[in-house]
């Protein structure tokens, strides 16, 4: 029977490292972006003889992985056993070996067998997956352990999240949930949870005595703005979602008699607008067109907040790369079948940031009181669309001789091509890094390699 371990050692003591993995989040953070995977259920805890359901690409028709929790040791040891699923046998061991009062060895132990008559021929590359995967979970555990124990000072936060069904908002909740904070999503469904608070932007609808005594509210929400080609009805829908929601959400914080002691508000770098190779620090001018328009409305209108004394932040997002979804996976797309090229004459600057990146940021704002008000959340070097179009093309060994002229893209997508495809923004990370913060994911191929699995 097959058998694949992975140890590494991890600076904090055995029993943190295990409270970390006993957490609501912990199972999310460790899924590889490019393994396109998902939990779509579970019930009750690890201690308890808990499931968890996932949802991993597999075959033509895939099956729901079901894992149970057994052999349950309070800071040494837990396993996951595949009791439904497409394999013959899963049996994944955690376990937590101490080595002095601050560090131990974690160690991934995995009985499995595959099933059907070709599981021999696949055995090998399967075995190197799987070494793929628990080399990225190792990493992200260290990291983000790293991160918490920075400011675990402040202690558990109570933390709401707007835009948690997002690729940052669902990647930052399970950071901060399995960091051990409280997260409360805003959703505009009926809550399902104690935890979750209702709110309806568009009707103008608020739990306002759910943000009662909360730490932080970090308001991702709004609408993508690559989704479909801006017609005046799809430009109202962007503008109004980001500005309406950001407008209610800060008049009631404002009115609150226990208000949150920070804001990060979601901007972007569009804020800034067509720039050619300006180096834009946040003191810059803000530039024209209907994207710079939505963000200095959009940043307006987190004023009653601070305004009533909340600290806010304004993140001047760049483009997030995650494999796990957003825009990557659809840029990737054309180069997979080797169609991928640079778009226009392939000058204009691009500012990028890993999604890790984005929520290490963000949780380091959250405890950085001396940043108030507009940051740029960008990698430290900006790239070309050309230079880009070139590592993009190394990275998954595409050709990169196709280009998309500038005509075309303005024919096919009217503003929209100008604003997304088109401008050139070339972002300085220098106030963030200067306030101590510390990218984990600098260089551009290195990520692409990460967040693609290649």
């Amino acid at each position: 029977m097959p058998m694949f371990q992975f140890r590494s050692r991890v600076h904090v003591p055995a029993e943190e490292l295990f409270a970390w993995h006993a957490r609501r989040g912990a199972v999310e953070r460790l899924l590889p972006p490019w393994l396109r995977a998902r939990v779509i259920d579970r019930r009750g805890e690890i201690q308890d003889g808990g499931r968890v359901t996932l949802e991993i690409p597999w075959g033509r028709k895939p099956e729901p992985w079901v894992l149970v929790y057994t052999d349950f040791e309070k800071g040494r040891r837990f396993s996951q056993v595949l009791v439904n699923g497409p394999l013959e046998l899963w049996a994944h061991t955690h376990l937590f070996i101490p080595r002095g009062p601050n560090a131990c060895d974690v160690e991934d132990r995995v009985e499995y067998r595959l099933r059907g008559f070709a599981s021999k021929l696949y055995q090998k590359r399967f075995h190197q997956r799987l070494h793929d995967v628990f080399q990225h979970r190792h990493r992200v555990l260290k990291d983000d352990l790293s991160r918490c124990r920075v400011h675990r000072r402040y202690g558990p936060q109570r933390v709401a999240i707007s835009g948690a069904s997002g690729v940052v908002g669902q990647a930052l909740h399970h950071f901060l949930a399995a960091g051990g904070h409280r997260v409360e999503p805003l959703v505009r469904r009926k809550p399902r949870t104690p935890y979750e608070i209702q709110w309806n932007p568009a009707r103008g609808e608020l739990d306002t005595d759910a943000l009662e005594g909360l730490d932080a509210v970090i308001h991702l929400s709004g609408a993508r703005v690559s989704d479909s080609r801006w017609t005046p009805e799809r430009k109202k829908e962007i503008f109004e979602s980001r500005v309406n929601s950001t407008h209610l959400l800060c008049e009631a914080l404002a009115a609150a008699e226990k208000r949150p002691r920070v804001l990060i508000a979601a901007s972007a770098m569009g804020y800034y607008g067509n720039r050619g190779n300006e180096l834009l620090v946040e003191e810059s001018s803000g530039g024209e067109g209907f994207l710079a328009e939505v963000c200095r409305a959009w940043e307006t209108a987190t004023q009653p907040a601070r305004v009533a004394g909340t600290r806010v932040v304004n993140l001047r997002l760049g483009l997030v790369l995650s494999g796990a979804g957003g825009s990557l996976p659809q840029i990737a797309a054309p180069f997979r079948m080797g169609l991928g090229g640079k778009l226009g004459n392939g000058t204009q600057y691009l500012s990028w940031i890993a999604l890790e990146d984005v929520i290490g940021a963000i949780h380091h704002l959250l405890f950085t009181e001396g940043i108030d008000g507009p940051i740029n959340t960008v990698a430290p070097e900006s790239v070309t669309n050309a230079e880009f179009t070139q590592v993009l093309g190394r990275v998954m060994r595409r050709p990169t001789f196709m280009s998309v002229p500038a005509i075309v893209l303005k024919t096919l997508f009217g503003e929209m091509g100008q604003g997304l495809f088109l401008d050139s923004m070339r972002l300085s990370s220098t106030r963030l890094e200067q306030s101590g913060f510390r990218f984990l994911s600098a260089d551009l191929e290195e990520t692409l390699r990460r967040e693609l699995g290649l």
